[in-house]
């Protein structure tokens, strides 16, 4: 069993062309959440909230896994915890992803709980649940919670794994901050990839910082090397 967790932001995903929602030149610099990203909003005016994430989805759909997404599916059987929703993992094969905050590729209803799954790249797809109310992404929004599931399952993999690798995360937002130290204090190797140090750098026993499309890659090697 691959006891390796591949714990991923932002970072590697902006490699592909998938633009960031936090931090400069970020989407939530250019729109105000409050319009299109929260349950507020939805209820206000659905189709205003639907057409912005079609529009988000057809950004996401043209942007392709990049080497570092790829390498990881070479570590058959490690887990991959994100906080990215655009599904590069599983586009580039990986099986085993746990999504913190959701997919921009799923839809839910609020009342009946009927889900849709959209594929990447298809922007025909239905917008009204069988119950006839409007599917909503099923994505965290803000004001919402994560999925207490999610979170569950994330921390049980992080308590068994060998290796910790935090690859374009700041892990500044939680519960996902405290990934590092829950990893650390259950005996995991704890690596960070990032061009930048971060404020839990200090908690990783190797940190490497080079973006993850050329980070990654060497480092799988050396992992299935030994």
């Amino acid at each position: 069993m691959n006891k390796t967790i591949f714990f991923t932001g932002a970072g590697i995903s902006a490699e592909s062309g998938v633009p960031t929602y936090r931090g400069r030149g970020g989407v939530w610099e250019q729109y105000n959440y409050e319009e299109y990203a929260c349950q507020e909003a939805f209820d206000r005016n659905p189709k205003k909230v639907i057409e912005f994430h079609k529009v988000r989805r057809k950004a996401v759909g043209f942007c392709k896994p990049n080497a570092g997404h790829l390498a990881i599916t070479a570590m058959q059987g490690a887990t991959i915890i994100t906080q990215n929703i655009d599904g590069l993992h599983q586009r580039a094969g990986s099986k085993t992803v746990i999504e913190l905050h959701g997919s921009l590729w799923k839809n839910r209803c609020n009342y009946c709980d009927e889900t849709q799954e959209i594929i990447p790249g298809e922007f025909y797809y239905k917008t009204l649940c069988n119950c006839g109310r409007y599917f909503r992404p099923d994505i965290v929004w803000f004001g919402d919670s994560l999925k207490e599931h999610n979170i569950r399952q994330a921390m049980h993999a992080i308590e068994h794994c060998e290796t910790f690798i935090s690859i374009g995360t700041s892990g500044a937002v939680w519960p996902a901050a405290g990934f590092p130290e829950l990893a650390k204090s259950h005996g995991a190797m704890c690596i960070e990839i990032n061009p930048e140090p971060t404020e839990l750098s200090y908690m990783f026993d190797e940190c490497i910082r080079e973006k993850a499309s050329v980070a990654v890659p060497k480092l799988v090697k050396r992992m299935l090397e030994k």
